[in-house]
């Protein structure tokens, strides 16, 4: 059986980019499960309103409907535990869990800042007011004054990213020899940003693009295929 996922998209309803949908798209693609994903965008809540909330990544499968990506990833090896492990377990546990705090706490915060006025571009016209005014109640000004450019996304990015650099100088994934859902927690943001802006948030000598370009190949290239603004 296909498992339903509802999946944020821009004014393209083709354009995917939220972190965590992102999470699960290469969740389901490394268990090997057969996925339609549906769009879904900011204030089509009642879309969603089976969930029991109004945020996605949300999936159905069969009569089980799950939201939150950590959540749907613990499903995910719970209820298919024959297929691929996502955290192999506790310390895969462990780990995919620093991923996710560490992208959303050091990665998304700079990102955030850097691509939010592409993002609110991209995102359809009917999303907009909702988007800039809960944005700017959230940063405590306008999108306009909150942003930063590339040189300053750039210039922030290498230093908070140095553990990530380290790490990846020594072994080709952040779970190791091959990636699991620790990958996939910090992938999100990448596409994220890729999804929805042309700036480039790290040098392309920086073993973390050379990681991000072995994460875009993956099952048989899903990131580098989905469309996006930037490369």
């Amino acid at each position: 059986m296909t498992i339903r996922m509802y999946d944020l998209a821009g004014a393209d309803p083709a354009v995917r980019f939220s972190p965590y949908c992102w999470r699960i798209r290469m969740a389901l693609a490394h268990k090997g499960l057969a996925v339609e994903t549906i769009p879904w965008r900011f204030t089509d809540k009642s879309a969603i309103s089976f969930s029991g909330q109004g945020a996605v990544p949300v999936i159905r499968d069969g009569e089980t409907v799950l939201h939150d990506s950590w959540a749907i990833a613990e499903y995910l090896d719970a209820h298919y535990a024959d297929r691929p492990k996502l955290m192999d377990g506790p310390q895969g546990r462990a780990l995919a869990n620093f991923a996710r705090y560490f992208a959303q706490l050091v990665f998304s915060p700079i990102a955030f800042k850097a691509v939010i006025l592409d993002l609110y571009a991209a995102i359809d016209e009917s999303d907009r007011d909702y988007f800039r005014q809960s944005r700017e109640a959230r940063v405590g000004k306008t999108l306009e004054a909150f942003a930063i450019g590339e040189d300053e996304a750039r210039a922030q990015m290498r230093p908070a990213l140095s553990p990530l650099r380290a790490l990846l100088q020594e072994q080709p994934f952040i779970n190791g020899d091959a990636p699991a859902f620790a990958d996939y927690c910090m992938l999100g943001g990448f596409m994220w940003a890729r999804g929805v802006s042309a700036k480039k948030l790290i040098a392309e000598d920086d073993p973390v693009y050379a990681w991000r370009e072995r994460m875009l190949d993956l099952f048989d290239g899903l990131g580098r295929k989905a469309p996006a603004v930037g490369a």
